[in-house]
């Protein structure tokens, strides 16, 4: 990432968003934060604040904790964008399990079926919800790139 940011800014790229589609690609945010410590212009996008307000202007019920992976949130969007995805038992497919070592077993040492989280309590609205609170957000991160601060 660091190396494609510096090409970009030698071609004359000074403001980068790096979009995150995975919550486990920790290591974006020190990235992130080591290349503005240089001056330069980089912003990491959604951020755990951003799926927190989406969290609660949906109306989710489970935590982000708690709903790691093929849970709520993630099925909510799924039902919403790409229906035909979600596979049928869903609904019933629910598994929140504590993973004090995540690091070491990966998902597989917590999961047989790839399910962290509540997938039942999933619809297309809260799905729709989601998408339109982090498409708000992200406009509020281009603000900071370009101004300086949320518009």
């Amino acid at each position: 990432v660091t190396d494609v940011a510096e090409s970009l800014r030698r071609s004359g790229v000074d403001q980068l968003v790096v979009v995150n589609g995975h919550g486990g690609n920790y290591v974006l945010s020190n990235t992130v934060q080591e290349a503005n410590s240089e001056s330069r212009r980089m912003a990491l996008y959604p951020g755990r604040e951003d799926w927190e307000t989406a969290r609660q202007q949906a109306g989710l019920v489970s935590s982000g904790h708690d709903d790691m992976h093929a849970g709520e949130i993630e099925t909510s969007l799924l039902l919403h964008l790409c229906p035909d995805l979600v596979r049928d038992g869903f609904q019933d497919a629910d598994h929140v399990a504590e993973r004090p070592d995540l690091l070491v077993l990966g998902m597989r040492g917590y999961t047989s079926t790839g399910v962290i989280g509540s997938p039942s309590q999933a619809t297309a609205a809260k799905g729709k919800a989601v998408l339109e609170s982090l498409t708000d957000s992200f406009a509020g991160t281009l603000a900071v790139l370009r101004n300086g601060r949320r518009s």
